[in-house]
């Protein structure tokens, strides 16, 4: 299956973030790092490709983080926002289990182990 394929797609801000996920998500769902920043044109590209798919933003609970949700928030209001507690601020250094809750909660099927 390609990555044009996939119905859910889920934004993050870095690698870490990514690996993150992979290792709790039990499903073929794309994940897009943006490295913390994202320029108009990129952004526009990304809500050209992906305007049928179900898209999820999940990023740190830092100022840059609540930057980039807002960025997304006025720019592809039809993504799903996906929240960190604040008490873990970073995606990355959540423990499994609460990113696990975090994906249930919007449908997206995770590994048994983190439940």
């Amino acid at each position: 299956m390609s990555l044009a394929e996939l119905e859910k797609v889920i934004i993050v801000e870095g690698k870490s973030d990514k690996r993150k996920l992979m290792d709790v998500i039990n499903e073929n769902v794309e994940i897009i790092c943006t490295n913390g920043t994202i320029s108009l044109t990129k952004l526009d590209e990304l809500i050209d490709i992906y305007f049928n798919k179900d898209v999820y933003v999940l990023v740190d609970s830092d100022e840059a983080g609540e930057k980039l949700r807002k960025q997304f928030k006025r720019e592809f209001p039809k993504a799903s926002h996906l929240y960190v507690d604040k008490m873990y601020r970073e995606v990355a250094s959540a423990p499994e289990q609460h990113i696990a809750s975090i994906l249930l909660g919007a449908n997206i099927d995770v590994q048994a182990k983190f439940l």
